[in-house]
């Protein structure tokens, strides 16, 4: 089943290439939607795919890249709607 999350992640994780691994797992996963900064130092993803592959990119953000530290990530699960040809790094 084809599932979305909408995903917010709190803690050390900007300058510390979150972004870019959380784009390479998801690609590698053949998950679509975006990743990107917040000017509060979160970063926000928006992941769409098959659910076991959408659930393996929560489970990377729970931990975060190698020099991150997660403190808290929401999660909101909300209508898959396919609007997304890859999954990319948002400016």
């Amino acid at each position: 089943m084809r599932v979305r999350a909408h995903v917010f992640v709190a803690g050390r994780v900007q300058g510390v290439f979150f972004r870019s691994e959380t784009r390479q797992k998801a690609r590698s996963a053949n998950v679509t939607g975006w990743v990107r900064n917040l000017p509060d130092g979160r970063v926000e993803a928006v992941f769409e795919g098959e659910e076991d592959d959408v659930d393996e990119l929560i489970r990377f953000c729970k931990k975060g890249s190698r020099g991150a530290r997660v403190t808290e990530i929401k999660v909101f699960r909300e209508r898959f709607t396919g609007e997304f040809p890859n999954f990319r790094v948002m400016w």
